[in-house]
Order: C-alpha cells, then sequence, then structure tokens
C-alpha cells in the first residue's frame, strides 16, 4: 500500500510558544527564520563596529565580488559558503564566530548556529547600523516597542 505524501506546510509562529530568546524576522515569509535575541560569543566582538569596510568590499581571499560577510571580530570581508567558503574556513581556523552578511545585513554566529538579531543584541547595532547605512545611504528604519516585546512583555 502507497503512502500518502503529505503537504508540507511551514511551521506557524506562535508568540505565545516561542522561546524567550528567538524572535523571527520580519520578511522572513519565505520560511521560519527565528533570530535569537542572546548569544553568549560577544566577547569576541570587534572594539570598533562603527568603522567597517564598505558592503562592496571584495572577498579578501579570493576578491569576489558577491555574497560576502564580514568577520565582526576581526573585520575581515570573506565570501560565503555559497561561492568559496571563505568566511566558514575562516571561523574554522580563527574561531571567530559573529559575522554580517552584506547581502541582506542578518548577522550570522557560527557558534550558536543560528541568526541573531542586531537591532536587538545592543552590542551588534553599530555594525548593523553603519552597514546599513553604507548600503542603502541612510538610517535604518526602528523597529516598535511593541515589536520588541515578546508574549511575557519585558522588552528586549
Amino acid at each position: 500500500m502507497a503512502n500518502k505524501a503529505s503537504s508540507s506546510s511551514l511551521p506557524s509562529i506562535n508568540e505565545d510558544t516561542a522561546s524567550a530568546d528567538e524572535v523571527p524576522l520580519y520578511g522572513s515569509d519565505s520560511g521560519c527564520v527565528e533570530a535569537r535575541t542572546h548569544c553568549d560569543h560577544l566577547a569576541s566582538l570587534s572594539q570598533d563596529l562603527n568603522h567597517i569596510p564598505t558592503p562592496d568590499t571584495p572577498c579578501n581571499r579570493c576578491e569576489h565580488p558577491d555574497e560576502n560577510w564580514l568577520c565582526l571580530c576581526c573585520k575581515d570581508v570573506l565570501c560565503s559558503r555559497f561561492v568559496n567558503k571563505h568566511m566558514l574556513e575562516h571561523n574554522q581556523q580563527s574561531n571567530h564566530c559573529l559575522a554580517l552578511s552584506y547581502s541582506d545585513l542578518s548577522v550570522w554566529c557560527f557558534s550558536c548556529d543560528a541568526y541573531l538579531d542586531a537591532q536587538v543584541i545592543l552590542p551588534l547595532r553599530p555594525a548593523y547600523e553603519t552597514a546599513y547605512i553604507l548600503k542603502f545611504g541612510e538610517a535604518p528604519p526602528l523597529r516598535s516597542i511593541e515589536y520588541l516585546q515578546i508574549g511575557d512583555g519585558k522588552q528586549r
């Protein structure tokens, strides 16, 4: 007897049961992407994230112009795992685990294996805001306080 294939659907986000350190990314309609609002690896951040390379900086190793990431620990610009995997190799060799994508300005922690909410995690905000200004020529829009509050009413 053949098994009837079940249709797959994306899980819905229930703010009442969502983990207190995860918030769905605005605009993540293509899939369920939850950004953490806490990370234990922030001590490795560069002390000066207000001065970063521009988003059009090519990979420091292969000079590829697209899909590049900024290491938030040493500020090297390296290409993604979808190009030549130089950022992934950098993480494996240096243990620098925090990176900002110049494609969509998301922040990834290799150690947490998760996206981080750069607008909520205050030490990440300077890199996110500076990258946004360099990429778009204006300050990023701020999310409302209501959006930053999660089910339990605590501001994150």
